[in-house]
């Protein structure tokens, strides 16, 4: 089975999430993708909890389907490993502040001079450039500069981290992918790679667009529960019901508001689509109070197959049994050697030609070293050196 990226190579030096989240998606579409970690200073993911015997669920969750190199970064013979494979490479998705990587020898201008074909992504929470670049952060703060945070708050609640890392996944992770396929593209038409500099701050803003145009539009800034698709609309929200559970409703067009109505025997609620002002907060007060007068899988059922939008908020389990989420293989299972089956998340894109691939077991450190240096040529004597001077490390005590 051959996936849509077979053929591509990447060099994965990135760590926690959301690098590693887009290189797991792009070797299940195919792609060769070697993990390449500092023996001194692995990926840190492998270190958090929660375990299965003393390895990371988390590591096993986003680093599947790879192979794992281990080498010394700032070590001559690693360094020559390194260089070696990038020959062989169509993409390197590196994860460090800006600036690290050039200063022990391994950015891009040194990649270029190996290979001028290669594409090479930076992928930070700030971005290569601006007064921010150089500084620590993680998903809560690039949401928090991005007004992110502040576009969760409840009236009551105040702010609210949201319950998904954001920035990493679709600031990170899938903008890693979109710089790496676009770049890829570009090669094919001027024969040269090029350093693609991924921002997980920028790549929120897109995100506030209509928040944004509302404010540029109107020159008010409004809290995020007067916000239309932010709980200040009635017709679209989120409302508790009689056994504490959550439904949410969607009907902002006025087929679906009309039907709504219909089928919750409101028929006097028609012509109060899209209320503004008061008449919008008192119908609201009218719906949450209608809501809390059927448990969650009631209103699902009285909705039956009506062509309305009206859903059940699910938690993580019944998420996991859904039978849309099962019937989408959006939950998968993979046998690990050491720990047996493992489920994980899917690929979310479904291609009806070139199929995703079956995930592997995510990798122990430095378990493919040895396949990799025999691949690129290394001999046996090359190999003893390098253990020698602890270049390399190969899971093996």
């Amino acid at each position: 089975m051959r996936g849509p990226l077979a053929g591509v190579r990447v060099l994965d030096l990135s760590r926690l999430y959301p690098g590693p989240l887009a290189t797991m998606m792009m070797a299940e579409m195919g792609a060769d993708v070697i993990k390449v970690e500092d023996m001194i200073s692995p990926d840190s993911m492998r270190s958090y909890p929660p375990f299965l015997g003393e390895t990371s669920a988390g590591y096993l969750a986003v680093n599947r389907s790879k192979r794992s190199l281990a080498i010394k970064f700032n070590e001559e013979r690693g360094q020559e490993i390194f260089f070696r494979l990038v020959k062989t490479a169509d993409i390197v998705i590196e994860q460090f502040r800006p600036g690290v990587l050039d200063h022990i020898g391994l950015g891009y201008q040194e990649a270029i001079k190996t290979n001028p074909r290669i594409i090479y992504i930076s992928l930070t929470g700030y971005g290569q450039n601006g007064p921010y670049a150089k500084k620590a952060g993680h998903d809560v703060n690039y949401m928090g500069y991005a007004g992110m945070i502040a576009s969760n708050a409840s009236e009551k609640g105040g702010a609210v981290l949201p319950g998904a890392q954001i920035a990493d996944v679709a600031g990170g992770a899938y903008m890693a992918i979109i710089a790496a396929l676009s770049a890829l593209w570009a090669r094919e038409t001027t024969g040269v790679g090029q350093k693609v500099d991924v921002s997980m701050l920028d790549a929120l803003l897109p995100m506030l667009s209509l928040q944004m145009a509302q404010y540029w539009a109107t020159s008010l800034y409004l809290p995020p529960w007067q916000m239309p698709l932010s709980g200040g609309l009635a017709i679209y929200g989120i409302y508790k019901c009689k056994d504490g559970k959550y439904v949410s409703l969607g009907a902002l067009e006025p087929k679906f508001w009309k039907k709504f109505c219909q089928i919750v025997d409101k028929p006097g609620w028609e012509d109060r689509y899209y209320a503004h002002g008061e008449a919008n907060e008192k119908l609201k007060i009218e719906m949450t109070r209608m809501f809390k007068s059927r448990t969650r899988d009631e209103w699902i059922d009285l909705v039956g197959v009506a062509d309305i939008c009206l859903s059940p908020v699910l938690d993580i389990p019944e998420m996991e049994d859904d039978p849309h989420i099962r019937a989408r293989q959006m939950v998968v299972e993979h046998e690990h050697p050491q720990f047996g089956a493992i489920k994980g998340i899917g690929l979310p894109l479904k291609f009806s030609h070139t199929h995703s691939l079956p995930p592997r077991p995510a990798p122990a450190l430095g378990e493919h070293t040895l396949q990799l240096l025999e691949e690129l040529g290394f001999t046996e004597k090359d190999v003893a050196d390098m253990r020698r001077k602890r270049a390399i490390f190969t899971g093996k005590s």
